[in-house]
């Protein structure tokens, strides 16, 4: 059995604060604590075969406990798991059971089996029990995350996942470049509510200065995007809306310009990834919007005031939410199961 690093959040999320900056900030505060080195010669990595616990963050949303977990595969650990409340679990198990069902209505293959998995949801669902850590439990480090300090976003810097720094510090850093050619939003490490956030972000602005990029991950993000007229907004932004998928993650669906810097959504960054020669830099999609309309990386000043105007706290709940299959329509779940 592999050991464990518990990764554990405390205080309280700050404005303008993502949670792809708490992404970045696992790797940014092993940094701190020793536990991380960026140069490659004589590297430490506290997470390399281990098992990453997060905890600190029981209301987070399952798709947002993904984005986490996701990116254990850049610390090169063996797995991750998040500490999570029984409520978010309930609520995706139940938009799960919704969109299994409508399936097998809709003639999918294989009925038996698609039925058998909601079965064992609704059974855990029935009596929702959650594995906890033992009380003594022993970790081969613990790495504390104080929210109340992260004030600004984090970017992993080109072209490594663990070179992560703070805005601030990195424009003012003469050895980064800074300016944008190319924007990428898109990959699993994004959902619904990021799209609605760069929409949002992009609105009334007109074109961008920087080849963008936007590729939902699946086909039903898409269309609900489309219902709801995000990707009007793409479009008159000059967005190439590309395929849900993968795309430039991969780099198999299409490539940035050679020797391009880009920013990106995307799990990581490794040299030559989206593009021969591409400078990468990683962060969230608020932070890719802005960069996207100003054609370089903004200063923290720059985002904190350019963020709030466009998603405020009137419209930020109908921004960040879910699809939520067991609370739409029938004929709106139809819709999406044929998309």
């Amino acid at each position: 059995m592999p050991e464990s690093v518990l990764v554990k959040f405390t205080g309280e999320m700050q404005p303008g604060i993502t949670l792809r900056d708490l992404v970045n900030a696992i790797p940014y505060q092993a940094i701190q604590d020793g536990h991380l080195t960026v140069a490659k010669k004589g590297k430490i990595n506290v997470f390399a075969g281990k098992v990453i616990e997060i905890a600190g963050l029981p209301d987070l949303k399952v798709e947002q406990a993904f984005e986490l977990s996701d990116s254990a595969a850049e610390r090169s650990a063996a797995a991750c798991s998040v500490q999570l409340d029984k409520e978010p679990i309930i609520e995706y198990l139940s938009s799960n059971i919704a969109l299994i069902e409508k399936m097998i209505e809709e003639g999918y293959d294989d009925a038996r089996t698609l039925q058998r998995r909601a079965d064992k949801m609704k059974e855990w669902l029935a009596n929702p029990e959650l594995l906890t850590p033992d009380a003594d439990a022993e970790y081969a480090a613990t790495i504390e995350i104080n929210l109340n300090e992260i004030t600004e976003p984090l970017l992993a810097c080109p072209n490594d996942p663990d070179d992560v720094d703070t805005l601030t510090n990195i424009l003012a850093d003469p050895k980064r470049e800074t300016n944008i050619s190319e924007v990428f939003v898109g990959s699993c490490m994004t959902n619904i509510g990021l799209f609605r956030a760069l929409g949002e972000v992009l609105k009334g602005e007109g074109e961008v200065p920087t080849k963008l990029w936007v590729a939902p991950p699946t086909k039903m993000d898409k269309e609900q995007l489309t219902e709801e007229g995000y990707y009007s907004i793409f479009a008159a932004a000059g967005a190439r809306l590309e395929i849900p998928g993968c795309s430039l993650c991969m780099g198999n669906q299409a490539q940035v310009s050679e020797n391009s810097y880009v920013f990106s959504t995307s799990t990581r960054n490794f040299d030559n990834r989206l593009g021969k020669g591409s400078q990468v830099y990683l962060g969230s999609a608020e932070v890719a919007a802005v960069t996207a309309l100003l054609g370089r990386l903004p200063s923290k000043e720059e985002y904190m005031e350019i963020v709030p105007k466009k998603i405020t706290a009137e419209n930020q709940e109908g921004v960040y939410k879910y699809l939520n299959f067991h609370e739409v329509s029938s004929a709106q779940l139809t819709n999406l199961v044929h998309s």
